[in-house]
């Protein structure tokens, strides 16, 4: 890892390269996204099928398309029963944690008879993007799903690509078993994207699309927004710890590698106020990286975007934090509760030595779909919040607009807006 000195341009320099991970930075990639979405568009499922044959190497039609019956229960006997139970497990506290997100309609009335509030009605159908190929991901079923459902989200349908065979994931569709989603379509890629956001013979058009993907998937997402809604253009995955000299260096080492195991573009980042813990933290590391099966695709991602910021005090490694803004946040000093109060920019913030990062990505409840890439400034963990919409309702009585029609018309005036005017003043024309 680099370890370097925290100071006003050592953090500038490590802002500016942490963006280059950004999806604005894959142009050339662009056009043939905007091509794969382009023919998706006119030409519907026979474009998905040729697709499905020239990346996947998968011959599909019409008729084995869509995962049957059939195949979620053949998927769920392959699936170790054990951890078939564990998925169970997770899904159910995931449910409950995101039960607590639910809003409710609301409305107030005041004594001159008007009535304002505000209606929440879910969105009516959302596709879910499952991504496939040498990784199997049945965490990302149960985040993307759990939210929607306790939305009361209409329809969900979902999207995998299936194998050279024909066959989808068997983990995954455990995982779809066990949310009881059905409507599942062999497809992958940019491909899949433009079929939920465009609709084809057989995929009904969605009006939100979830869930991450390769550069593809990301560029596809970001060139659909507007026609859909998305959760988010997501970027490589980070981890940042936060740590005093009363850390264990083992632990937050092996946190630290958990997430750049991810991808060759993932960040690690420790910034700490302790030099030793600095040191201590180096040296597991390298005792770790003989161990682990994706050692090399670790080591590329520290040689990279992986850090070490050595702090002068606590306030300045604070103020790196919420510039840096990363999606999971580890705090671990004597008082984690008391430095959290003082994060601004973080997507998920786990506190303490005992709350490590994967814990968030399979079982605690939170979800683990966080904004990447500087995001979490503006941006929040999906929630039930991405899977609804909020109507705005007002009703006034005559009494209650005479009181207020000539606040009105005045406005309106004042901005040239006679039609408006117009429309408040013809109710009071007969006065």
């Amino acid at each position: 890892m680099n370890v370097v000195r925290l100071n006003k341009e050592t953090k500038k320099n490590l802002l500016e390269q942490l963006l280059k991970r950004s999806t604005n930075d894959y142009g050339e990639i662009e056009g043939r996204v905007a091509d794969i979405i382009d023919n998706v568009r006119k030409r519907g499922d026979a474009a998905i099928f040729e697709y499905a044959a020239k990346f996947d190497g998968c011959d599909l039609t019409s008729d084995n398309f869509q995962v049957s019956d059939k195949e979620i229960e053949e998927g769920v006997k392959e699936v170790d029963p054990k951890l078939f139970a564990v998925m169970e497990k997770a899904y159910e506290r995931i449910r409950s944690y995101h039960e607590h997100q639910v809003r409710q309609s609301f409305f107030t009335t005041d004594t001159d008879g008007s009535i304002l509030g505000q209606r929440i009605t879910p969105i009516e159908r959302v596709g879910v993007y499952v991504p496939g190929g040498k990784a199997a991901y049945p965490s990302t079923v149960l985040m993307n799903i759990a939210p929607a459902q306790c939305a009361k989200v209409d329809e969900i349908i979902m999207c995998t690509p299936a194998n050279a065979s024909g066959k989808v994931t068997p983990v995954v569709l455990a995982a779809a078993k066990i949310t009881g989603v059905k409507r599942i379509y062999k497809t992958g890629g940019a491909q899949a994207i433009a079929a939920m956001a465009y609709g084809t013979e057989l995929i009904p058009k969605v009006d939100k699309i979830v869930g991450p993907g390769n550069i593809y998937v990301a560029l596809a997402k970001r060139a659909v927004y507007g026609h859909v809604s998305i959760d988010s253009v997501a970027g490589p995955s980070e981890i940042m710890v936060l740590a005093d000299e009363s850390a264990n260096p083992r632990y937050v080492a092996a946190d630290l590698l958990s997430q750049a195991e991810h991808d060759e573009m993932a960040s690690a980042i420790l910034v700490t106020t302790s030099k030793e813990l600095a040191d201590k933290v180096s040296r597991e590391i390298e005792g770790f990286l003989p161990t682990l099966s994706r050692r090399e695709i670790i080591e590329r991602s520290l040689d990279k975007f992986g850090f070490i910021l050595i702090a002068d005090n606590m306030e300045d490694a604070i103020d790196a934090v919420n510039d840096i803004a990363s999606e999971h946040l580890e705090i671990v000093t004597k008082d984690p509760v008391g430095t959290m109060t003082k994060i601004r920019n973080a997507g998920a913030i786990f506190l303490g030595e005992y709350s490590s990062e994967p814990l968030g990505d399979y079982f605690a409840g939170p979800d683990h779909v966080l904004p990447t890439n500087g995001t979490a400034k503006f941006f929040s963990p999906l929630s039930v919040d991405d899977f609804i919409k909020k109507s705005s309702v007002i009703s006034y009585t005559r009494e209650a607009l005479r009181a207020v029609h000539e606040d009105i018309e005045l406005f309106a005036r004042a901005e040239g807006l006679t039609a408006h005017e117009n429309s408040i003043a013809v109710r009071f024309e007969d006065e």
